[in-house]
């Protein structure tokens, strides 16, 4: 591994003079306003730019400031978040938001310690609001930032672990300008996003292909190195959407399990994947149900995949013909059809309501 170069070394500079010729014109970097950066740091983690950009500028005009996201219901941002995923971000902005106008008259901190405070908000996000709207030299690691540093010296060093994240990060903080830590972190971070991509980046237009150890041994591809992999559970739901007059029934899913506090029909849970026939024998079908009497049961999807992090749901969703309410279904909210499109619902919802509503 090569020595990491400091901040008189030209490092800085070819990097940002590629991120002045490259960069894209997104309308959080026009400005120094930590809220508004803060909202973009928020909806971008998990999130690529062309799937945000419609988001952020939607919620920015919902909630133009801190005073406006706080005094929101949570229903109503979950429901502007819809689709993005990793709801807990929508949760803890609310959260966070809250405590700015609690603890902050209102007014986004824009200082490193006071930023870590705050729900939701690590050091990454900490050092991108701090740097970006007050140029304070803190260094950004994130995804992008891994894959370029490890490529370029050559560190095999696990980026999945505290001791690597430790080690990445001293590393951009010796290479950053401090007189430039908001367009250093910018720049550094947009390059990861275009540049050295992952999988097979074209090195033959890289800037720092004269100097990079991946591409001069001919590793780009090692690069960078994870210790765990991620080992997925499988999880088999079945939902009922009931056809009761012009009503139907959903909850809101509570706990600590995925997707907490967004609506869904009635649905079972079982340990594995289940036909209808296998299904009407469980304790739970027969709780829900009884007897089945003058009800028509029809499957509108079957074994639909959606992919977490830690996960991947089965999801078969049934159509279901009633004539009286059944007592298990007094647990749940009962609805309008047409009505169903103002709560926040999860992914799998959504895609059995633009197939089947629309």
């Amino acid at each position: 591994m090569k020595k990491t170069e400091n901040r008189n070394n030209p490092f800085s500079d070819r990097l940002i003079s590629w991120y002045q010729i490259n960069k894209r014109d997104l309308p959080w970097r026009n400005t120094t306003d930590p809220y508004v950066i803060w909202l973009s740091e928020i909806i971008l983690q998990q999130t690529r730019v062309n799937q945000g950009m419609d988001y952020f500028l939607r919620i920015i005009r919902q909630f133009p400031d801190v005073a406006s996201l706080a005094s929101a219901k949570e229903d109503e941002i979950l429901k502007f978040w819809q689709g993005l995923g990793y709801y807990s971000r929508a949760r803890n902005l609310h959260t966070a938001a809250k405590m700015i106008v609690r603890d902050y008259n209102g007014k986004m901190p824009t200082d490193y310690s006071s930023l870590l405070k705050l729900k939701g908000i690590g050091e990454y996000t900490a050092a991108a609001i701090a740097s970006f709207s007050q140029n304070s030299p803190h260094p950004v690691v994130d995804g992008n930032v891994f894959r370029f540093l490890s490529r370029y010296f050559g560190i095999a060093e696990y980026i999945d672990t505290s001791k690597g994240k430790k080690v990445f990060t001293e590393i951009a903080e010796n290479l950053m300008d401090k007189e430039r830590a908001g367009i250093f972190n910018q720049a550094i971070m947009e390059f990861g996003a275009l540049q050295c991509v992952p999988g097979q980046p074209d090195c033959t237009v890289c800037p720092f292909s004269d100097s990079c150890t991946a591409l001069l041994e001919n590793k780009v591809t090692c690069y960078p190195v994870k210790q765990n992999k991620i080992k997925l559970q499988n999880r088999y739901f079945h939902y009922f959407h009931i056809v009761y007059g012009t009503k139907t029934y959903i909850k809101k899913r509570v706990g600590q399990d995925i997707w907490r506090n967004l609506y869904e029909f009635p649905m079972i849970e079982t340990k594995e994947s289940m036909s209808f026939d296998e299904l009407r024998h469980e304790e739970d079908f027969k709780d829900m149900f009884g007897n089945e009497k003058d009800m028509v049961f029809k499957q509108r999807i079957v074994d639909k995949k959606h992919v977490l992090t830690h996960r991947i749901l089965h999801a078969n969703f049934y159509e279901v013909q009633m004539k009286h309410e059944s007592e298990a279904l007094k647990n749940f909210v009962c609805v309008e059809d047409k009505e169903l499109d103002s709560f926040a619902v999860h992914r799998l919802m959504e895609v059995y309501l633009k197939l089947t509503l629309d």
